[in-house]
């Protein structure tokens, strides 16, 4: 029976079952000693083979239809036709056939819902490429452009697909299809994940920052390139940069140079009348010059020191052994170190120390009008090495210009210690954080990775 269809194995069936009582009819008419016409009882028999042949028939429709529907609504579900739906009987619980008919309804409905979901992502998140400021490419394994934002056209100079004038058919000289190498990106593939690097390309030359990232798009990896130019943003910082310095290098300056000026003219008329004691009064203006001098010329090598600073030369060094060298410099008040866990640091000493050192006496400097103490110590914190330096002193002032270059609020400061501290953290990828302690003072905790 496997050799026939499912609605012809289903008629077999009921010809099976039906065959005795076919048999048994056809005895009961054609038996001789049933009485009655012949005409009559090949009549009985004909409705009974009638009967038969029309219930098979209804069978196969019966059994057809419904399987038929299913079988459309698995079709329209793999071809994406979400729409389609088969008629079921909402208040019968115990028919299958509209149990498996509901089920499939419901599955359409809620693929057509994620379905919509994912068409307006899609349509989102391609408006949000098209249209960011941001050069965004997708590349193959071969490193074949397979997709490229607005941006990226204007940055490469060329549409992604071009059209023929005539034919309207598209043309091969479009960047899809084109290689990294001769789009000029092949450097922006290579070296570190996120890095700057300087291109020159058809739309635009400079300065870039360049992003990596593998996804995978069809199935296959590819590789998503993000360009963001720079070159302004640089351009821009580096001009406030320049107007904030010639600022300061303006004042400091100038509050130098106009008393030197002052005493050079009053140097000059005293040269000049020598009156009573003009040796004298000469003498100590000479000195206020040299002593303005001196302050301009700390201030330039405060600069210079600032500016030079090198990158860490990093090698293993203890953090106790570095907190009590850094400590033991400190004259005008004895600095409690506290003990700390056995820690290495891959750092660079000098520069620490230097920091340290800093730190410890912008905190000495504060306990100066309070009369309290300071106290140092260094801690672990997973993959990173602290120092921890306290004071009793008045806090934070206020304002936010801690960090700004020789902002300082103590007479004859630089206005470096905190900067320069600074500095030395994040030159060993690490950070350096002010805040006021509950009870008084300042906290400093100046934070590197161990290794």
């Amino acid at each position: 029976m496997s050799r026939f269809s499912h609605h012809r194995r289903l008629q077999l069936l009921v010809l099976l079952g039906a065959a005795p009582m076919l048999g048994l009819v056809a005895w009961a008419c054609l038996a001789p000693r049933i009485y009655g016409p012949l005409w009559l009882r090949l009549g009985l028999l004909g409705v009974a083979v009638v009967a038969l042949l029309a219930a098979l028939r209804e069978l196969r429709v019966r059994s057809e239809h419904p399987l038929q529907t299913l079988s459309n609504l698995v079709a329209a579900l793999r071809e994406g036709d979400y729409s389609f739906r088969a008629r079921a009987r909402e208040k019968v619980d115990d028919d299958a056939l509209d149990s498996v008919f509901r089920e499939l309804n419901g599955l359409s409905e809620l693929l057509q819902q994620q379905r919509l979901k994912a068409t307006e992502a899609t349509a989102l998140l391609t408006a949000v490429i098209s249209e960011i400021d941001v050069a965004v490419f997708a590349f193959d394994e071969g490193d074949v452009l397979r997709l490229v934002n607005r941006a990226g056209e204007a940055l490469l100079g060329r549409p992604s697909e071009r059209m023929q004038p005539r034919s309207g058919s598209l043309r091969t000289d479009g960047l899809l299809g084109a290689s990294a190498r001769s789009l000029g990106l092949s450097e922006a593939l290579e070296g570190e994940d996120v890095r700057l690097v300087d291109l020159s390309l058809p739309g635009r030359a400079g300065r870039f920052e360049v992003r990596r990232t593998a996804i995978r798009q069809g199935g296959f990896p590819h590789t998503m390139l993000v360009l963001s130019d720079l070159t302004r943003t640089l351009r821009e910082e580096e001009r406030r940069a320049w107007q904030r310095l010639v600022r300061v290098l303006g004042h400091e300056i100038n509050n130098s140079l106009a008393p030197i000026q002052s005493l050079s003219g009053s140097i000059e008329r005293i040269i000049e009348r020598r009156e009573e004691d003009w040796m004298e009064d000469a003498r100590q203006g000479l000195s206020i010059i040299a002593s303005r001098a001196q302050a301009l010329g700390r201030f330039m090598d405060a600069y210079t020191r600032l500016a030079r600073l090198p990158d860490p030369r990093k090698a293993p060094l203890d953090a106790g052994m570095l907190v009590r060298k850094a400590s033991a410099l400190e004259t005008r008040l004895g600095v409690r170190v506290l003990p700390g866990p056995e820690l290495r640091l891959e750092a660079d000493a000098d520069q620490l120390e230097q920091a340290l050192i800093n730190l410890v006496r912008n905190a000495v400097d504060a306990v100066q009008e309070t009369g309290g103490g300071v106290s140092l110590t260094w801690r672990e914190d997973g993959a990173w090495g602290e120092f921890v330096i306290e004071d009793e002193g008045p806090g934070l002032p206020k304002g936010g210009n801690l960090f700004v270059p020789f902002f300082t609020t103590k007479p004859g400061g630089s206005g470096i210690g905190l900067l320069l501290a600074r500095q030395v953290a994040e030159g060993h990828g690490g950070t350096l954080m002010l805040a006021n302690r509950e009870a008084c003072g300042v906290r400093a905790v100046l934070r590197i990775p161990k290794g």
